[in-house]
């Protein structure tokens, strides 16, 4: 996914503010589940975030173009870890890397619940 760095996103040391690149961690793995998961999957699993863990590199600035990649590490009966790099577009410098750990929820109830194997499987490494 890639996405351009835009006047608000700018703090006062003149760089991308931290809360930015979570967002961007957010809307990537976000989309990944939308463009992946079937319907059903969709319309049943919910997504709550257990922790994230961010690693600034280099900071990025005004007009930078970002790519945002994302994948599904190990999983869990109740857990999903997912990594995020943000690397500008062009020379691939790495700006951040992410690992957040997400659990599932029944969207109905809102707790924790297991994701069926087949679905497990689509996001597998």
């Amino acid at each position: 996914m890639t996405v351009s760095v835009l006047p608000n996103d700018i703090d006062e040391q003149n760089h991308v503010n931290n809360t930015v690149y979570l967002r961007w961690v957010q809307e990537v793995a976000t989309a990944h589940w939308r463009a992946i998961a079937s319907q059903e999957a969709q319309e049943s699993i919910g997504w709550v975030v257990l922790r994230h863990e961010i690693d600034y590199k280099t900071p990025a600035a005004l007009g930078d173009q970002i790519v945002l990649r994302t994948w599904v590490g190990k999983t869990t009966r109740l857990t999903f870890e997912r990594f995020t790099e943000i690397r500008r577009d062009g020379d691939d410098q790495l700006f951040s890397t992410a690992r957040t750990l997400w659990c599932p929820i029944n969207t109905q109830s809102g707790r924790p619940t297991r994701v069926p194997t087949e679905v497990r499987a689509q996001f597998s490494t």
